[in-house]
């Protein structure tokens, strides 16, 4: 493994939360940072999801319990699942795999290193939300999971069972003691699992633009500008732009998220086993009178209803689709007709759809490490729908591999090895 020292340069690739965060967490030790994106940061995924930092992320979707419930997602019987079947089956490889991954072993190691990262992640946000002087942003209100019927909570047990065996604090309650927590919710929901170790933000976006901001009084640089390529000499690399002026680096980090799949084939024949879980949001005003005081997820309607500083920001749930292919609005449509059902909406705000995608490797975990035959070019990809809430563990473990430090956490589950080879 090559090691950084203080005073290098490092070029990282990708200034979404997860590039923020590697670059913060290497300025801090001393590093000479330079974060290249074309649209600046916070801007393309971290912009779009629900702002929830939660113990209960741990969960990932291939767990044993997928084999009964395949059936009726193939079928489309789940609202917050959705997929392309053509596009799919030419993912074929990425999919076998991915199943093979919910068997109990993997399921052990996955929930063992997510939670493990999101733990992580938890206290170096409120330790940086603090230096970025927008601690205001967070609220530590957990949020929680709503069941319609007893059957669908009985339907939950397996995850709760999981949770306590981490420790994740959780409550559950029944419809009165749900209505004393959330009294604008219409009496839908029989129960509810109140997740405790759990915080949100009101703009997701804007965290991540804090942190940026920090990330430039203490020194390191922000260019907008989308890297075209990279080229390796003696002394490390150059990283091209559009400009013709490359940015020169004894270290590249590659942050990308779900554009990393195809930069690594690109620019390295790298194939990287990556699909892509798209979402959507569209935000609405609080009907007058009503207020939502945490993130619900609606496990019935398949959505995450968050108050936000834009409003209501209503999340969709899964579609594995082409990272680029057109939105289909069918399940934000199905969304906001199930949220409608259990909470007084009122008008949409100006503020457009929003489509992004959240890149998926085979077992639901990142990969962080430094790319197998590629000295000096370390990865920091495949997060998943959970990059908020990993996204600064993931910068701390990565800087700590480069400069040879005490790892705070096992890195074996995250090695890029395991689905790269040299």
């Amino acid at each position: 493994m090559t090691q950084a020292r203080p005073g290098q340069r490092v070029v990282v690739l990708g200034a979404g939360m997860v590039g923020i965060a590697c670059a913060l967490s290497l300025r801090q030790r001393g590093l000479a940072v330079t974060v290249l994106d074309p649209l600046g940061p916070g801007a393309a995924t971290s912009h779009g999801n629900a702002g929830v930092l939660a113990r209960s992320s741990l969960m990932p979707f291939n767990h044993p319990g997928l084999w009964a419930q395949l059936p009726a997602l193939l079928r489309g019987k789940n609202p917050g699942f959705r997929y392309h079947l053509p596009w799919l089956l030419g993912q074929w490889r990425w999919g076998l795999s991915f199943l093979s991954h919910a068997r109990a072993s993997a399921f052990h190691e996955t929930t063992t290193a997510l939670d493990a990262l999101i733990r992580c992640s938890g206290e170096v946000h409120r330790r940086w939300m603090a230096g970025a002087g927008i601690a205001h942003r967070r609220q530590d209100d957990g949020w929680l999971f709503l069941y319609r019927s007893e059957a669908g909570f009985e339907g939950g047990a397996f995850g709760r069972e999981t949770l306590a065996r981490f420790g994740v604090a959780t409550r559950a309650l029944d419809a009165t003691e749900l209505h004393d927590l959330e009294p604008h919710l219409k009496p839908v929901f029989r129960r509810a699992l109140w997740v405790q170790d759990a915080s949100s933000v009101d703009s997701p976006g804007e965290v991540v633009r804090g942190y940026a901001a920090w990330l430039q009084a203490l020194g390191g640089t922000l260019v907008m500008a989308r890297a075209t390529g990279l080229s390796r000499h003696s002394s490390g690399w150059s990283v091209h732009t559009g400009s013709g002026i490359p940015h020169e680096a004894d270290h590249v980090v590659l942050a990308l998220g779900p554009w990393s799949r195809d930069f690594l084939h690109e620019h390295f024949g790298l194939r990287l086993p990556m699909c892509f879980e798209r979402g959507q949001h569209r935000h609405f005003q609080p009907a007058q009178g009503t207020t939502l005081n945490r993130p619900v997820y609606d496990t019935t309607g398949g959505y995450v209803l968050a108050p936000m500083a834009q409003g209501l920001r209503l999340t969709t749930g899964v579609e594995l689709n082409a990272q680029h292919a057109p939105a289909h609005q069918g399940q934000m449509e199905a969304a906001e007709r199930a949220a409608r059902e259990a909470m007084p909406l009122g008008d949409r705000t100006a503020d457009p759809d929003w489509l992004g995608s959240r890149p998926t490797l085979p077992d639901c975990r990142p990969m962080i490490g430094e790319c197998p035959a590629q000295k000096a070019l370390w990865l920091a990809l495949g997060h998943q729908h959970i990059g908020f809430s990993t996204g600064p563990g993931t910068g701390e473990l990565l800087a700590q591999q480069m400069l040879g430090e005490p790892h705070a956490i096992d890195p074996h589950p995250f090695r890029p090895q395991r689905f790269l080879r040299a």
